[in-house]
């Protein structure tokens, strides 16, 4: 059984808040996405953010889940996959994807962001890395996002 301090308690609770945001977001944006592979790529992540949310859940009940989703090499080989076949379509693309992926974008440097607080205040070890474990899945899916855009000319690198 878990024990969690109350500052371990709202850093979580604030956690669950910030995944139930990115289910939502990334559902709704899936559903308006006008590129089908980046409607795929939306329900993607809001099935592991809804892992995360879940994850998030059975912390805050005491227990502590087994790693969640199990990306590993996998999810690094989907990253270049998403640009890879948003590339086929040529660098054309509508405002209003571009609009979906910067707010997305964002939204997940901002979860990855808070992440780093919420690890620093815990105490167990093993909470820490499953933690840890979900913040490197908000990193790959910003790297996805990232590589689409870059794929489409959305996202220029000088």
């Amino acid at each position: 059984m878990l024990n969690l301090s109350q500052k371990e308690r709202l850093l979580l609770e604030d956690q669950k808040s910030h995944e139930d945001a990115c289910v939502k977001k990334y559902t709704k944006y899936a559903n308006e996405a006008e590129d089908p592979v980046l409607r795929q790529m939306f329900l993607n992540h809001a099935n592991q953010e809804k892992q995360h949310f879940d994850s998030l859940s059975q912390i805050l009940n005491g227990q502590l889940p087994s790693m969640p989703g199990g990306q590993g090499q996998q999810g690094q080989q989907g990253n270049n996959q998403y640009a890879a076949q948003a590339s086929t379509g040529g660098g054309s693309y509508s405002q209003k994807d571009e609009y979906l992926c910067q707010d997305l974008l964002t939204t997940e440097k901002y979860v990855s962001a808070t992440y780093n607080t919420t690890i620093f205040e815990c105490r167990d070890t093993n909470l820490r890395q499953i933690l840890n474990h979900i913040q490197t899945e908000e990193q790959h899916h910003g790297e996805d996002i990232f590589n689409y855009m870059q794929s489409k000319g959305m996202y220029n690198v000088q």
